[in-house]
């Protein structure tokens, strides 16, 4: 079955539909927090009389048309809402905006509030604007990251960001390291659960590492070492008393040399030998038995081996916490 791609590349024309249409709720959103500050406004009495004063025509219609419906003209402007919040999460659905149908409203949270019918509640909705500039960045209509306002708030935002994180990260490093230094037995714990349940894995590892190296020098550096073991040879005989009287001897010279090109030959044949041994069966069996027998023994505990393990946790993690505390923010904005 194929994976459904989340937060697919959307059509222009879709994109420009959403636009329209965030651009009618937002205007709704003016009009009804004019309306709802008009009207609080009509029901002081010096402001009621000033208008009724100054557009006496205006007054009586307001009064008869508008005041008298407010309850109902609301319910228009909160029924306009609740269908933008139906739509808006059937457009998300069917556009696999989020990786759960059921999470727009928690996104929108700012467009579910903004459905109370309260004023406090529908200031909410002017952060529609954001999703708005969002749309048309992405489009490429408007770049918002050149405008002075998102310079400044993306700025103290980083620091923020990057303050508080890093705050985090120090406590719970401060944590560790009070946990190691409260532990009495740190190095045996680590032994029992992380490295003993994976001794056979270590030893396989340690074995085809030897083998690769092993291998690998043998064959960058064995003319040098055939010339190395031709030269002992040949530096050998030279100094021995027995073949200094041997080459004194009539065909001493020739036995000689053909005695020092038989030892050099089996020499580095011995070489050549030992060398394709290492990737044998019986290589692989001896070094695991080897690792094996000595693996305990690597792994002894004692009271000094212990605090040099806790010690060299501690000052890792107080590194680490040192790179952390420094404040990278500095080095962008100043």
């Amino acid at each position: 079955m194929p994976i459904r791609r989340r937060y697919p590349q959307l059509p222009k024309p879709v994109e420009y539909a959403h636009i329209g249409w965030d651009l009618i709720i937002i205007i709704a959103v003016v009009l009804n927090l004019g309306l709802l500050l008009f009207d609080s406004l009509y029901l002081i009495g010096p402001f009621n009389q000033a208008v009724a004063s100054l557009a006496p025509g205006f007054h009586a219609f307001y009064d008869s048309e508008v005041h008298d419906r407010f309850f109902h003209i609301d319910l228009f402007f909160v029924g306009l809402f609740v269908v933008d919040i139906l739509l808006g999460w059937a457009a998300a659905i069917a556009e696999r905006r989020y990786h759960r149908w059921f999470f727009y409203p928690f996104v929108h949270w700012y467009d579910v509030l903004g459905c109370i019918p309260l004023s406090g509640f529908r200031l909410l909705r002017v952060l529609r604007v954001v999703s708005l500039l969002h749309r048309l960045h992405r489009l490429g209509l408007v770049n918002v990251t050149h405008w002075p306002i998102y310079k400044f708030f993306f700025k103290y935002y980083d620091i923020l960001l990057e303050e508080l994180s890093d705050r985090i990260a120090l406590r719970l490093l401060g944590n560790v390291q009070q946990q190691i230094l409260a532990s009495d037995s740190l190095t045996e714990r680590v032994i029992d659960r992380v490295i003993m349940p994976r001794k056979a894995a270590l030893i396989s590892e340690i074995v085809q590492r030897l083998e690769s190296t092993v291998g690998e020098a043998y064959q960058l550096n064995r003319d040098t070492a055939m010339t190395a073991i031709d030269n002992l040879v040949t530096r050998t005989l030279n100094e021995s008393p027995e073949i200094q009287r041997l080459q004194r001897l009539p065909m001493g010279q020739t036995a000689t040399s053909a005695m020092q090109a038989s030892i050099s030959g089996v020499a580095q044949r011995l070489v050549d030998e030992m060398a394709l041994g290492i990737h044998s069966p019986e290589f692989r069996q001896f070094i695991e038995r080897t690792a094996d027998s000595s693996f305990d023994s690597w792994l002894s505990v004692d009271k000094q081996s212990n605090q040099i393990t806790e010690q060299v946790l501690y000052d890792i993690l107080e590194m680490l916490k040192e790179q952390v505390n420094r404040q990278r923010w500095k080095d962008r904005y100043e």
